[in-house]
């Protein structure tokens, strides 16, 4: 499994924002304290996840990165 949807975890500020904007509902607010004293976000289905990167565009603090999974081309 390959992770789609990566947070800065100690840069987060639990606006939840990326959870409320998230259209397949994988991202929610951890239960650990980061080193700011929040609870970061976090996705634990990483398979859910579309890649769309709506999280990272609302993001305020660029605190999520997404990535796309290679495509596999089919050869004849």
């Amino acid at each position: 499994m390959e992770e789609r949807v990566i947070f800065s975890k100690d840069y987060c500020k639990s606006c939840g924002l990326c959870v409320r904007v998230c259209p397949t509902n994988v991202i929610f607010i951890g239960k650990d304290l980061n080193t700011l004293g929040y609870r970061a976000a976090t996705v634990e289905n990483q398979d859910g996840c579309i890649s769309c990167g709506k999280c990272a565009q609302i993001c305020p603090d660029l605190v999520i990165s997404v990535y796309r999974p290679e495509r596999k081309v089919a050869t004849n």
